[in-house]
This record gives C-alpha cells, sequence and structure tokens, in this order.
C-alpha cells in the first residue's frame, strides 16, 4: 500500500497546524517549511476545507487553521477521504474481470490487509501525531512566535 502524494501532503498540512493551533498558518508557509509545490497544497487545502478538517480566512492576514480539536480529527477518515481510491489490485476494480476470480484468495487476503491497515490509523488521531510538539516544532523551524499569531 503505498498513499498518494495528495494524502501525504494532506496529513502533513494537519500536522503543521496542529503544531500551530493559536495561528493562522499560509500555504506559503507550510509549502515552504516542507519543501513542497503551492500549486499541490492549494489543492489539498482545498480538499481539507471541503471535508471540514480546516477553516480558511480569506484576505489580509489570512490563512488556514484546524476547524476543530487535533484530538477529534482521525489519521484513518483523513486517508479514506484523500485517497481516490482503495484499489491495491486490479482485481478490486468492479470493471474489471479476471480469469481466476472464482478460485482466487488474493483479493480476499488484500482486503483483509486494508481492513488492517485502515483499523491501525483509525486508531490514531492528530493529536497522537503531534504529541512531540517542540520536537516537530523545532524540526520546522516554527518554533519562534510569528507576528500574525491570533489575538
Amino acid at each position: 500500500m503505498r498513499l498518494t502524494g495528495f494524502t501525504d501532503f494532506a496529513l502533513r498540512t494537519l500536522i503543521y497546524l496542529a503544531v500551530r493551533p493559536d495561528r493562522l498558518c499560509t500555504i506559503a508557509d507550510v509549502a515552504g517549511d516542507f519543501g513542497i509545490s503551492d500549486s499541490h497544497l492549494t489543492k489539498v487545502v482545498h480538499h481539507l476545507a471541503r471535508t471540514g478538517e480546516i477553516e480558511t480566512v480569506r484576505g489580509h492576514g489570512g490563512g488556514m487553521r484546524l476547524a476543530r480539536a487535533a484530538q477529534s480529527i482521525n489519521v484513518g477518515s483523513v486517508v479514506r477521504q484523500a485517497e481516490p481510491d482503495m484499489e491495491l489490485a486490479a482485481c478490486f476494480d468492479q470493471g474489471k474481470t479476471c480469469a481466476i476470480a472464482p478460485a482466487c484468495v488474493l483479493r480476499g487476503a488484500l482486503a483483509e490487509a486494508l481492513c488492517a491497515f485502515l483499523a491501525v490509523l483509525d486508531r490514531y488521531s492528530l493529536a497522537d501525531l503531534v504529541a512531540d510538539r517542540s520536537g516537530l516544532e523545532t524540526l520546522l523551524g516554527i518554533d519562534q512566535p510569528r507576528a500574525e499569531a491570533i489575538a
């Protein structure tokens, strides 16, 4: 199983925002600190806002922040919403047929593995991912308060 870059960026954005819960952050902040594309991140931020994980504030001094507490954001749910499909093999595609499908055990084994993968992610909240907040702040170079702090 390999998550798409989109899902990776979504998780990283949420981690970034959880480390800075009292501030508005911009796409440029996140993209710059992670070294990722602004244009890709814009799509991710739009998705996260549409799914209710973050809220955005438009205009001068605007940005984004978590829409709710980090402990209420489930990692498994974020992955399910961000991944376009969870087909681990071609045989998961309902439109395709496989010559050995009636006797094949592989599809069932892969489905079980996917369920186990998601079950593990379901045990984690965003708060769990940022438990070492000070370490993350230092690594991202965001341990200094910025002028745009929310009052």
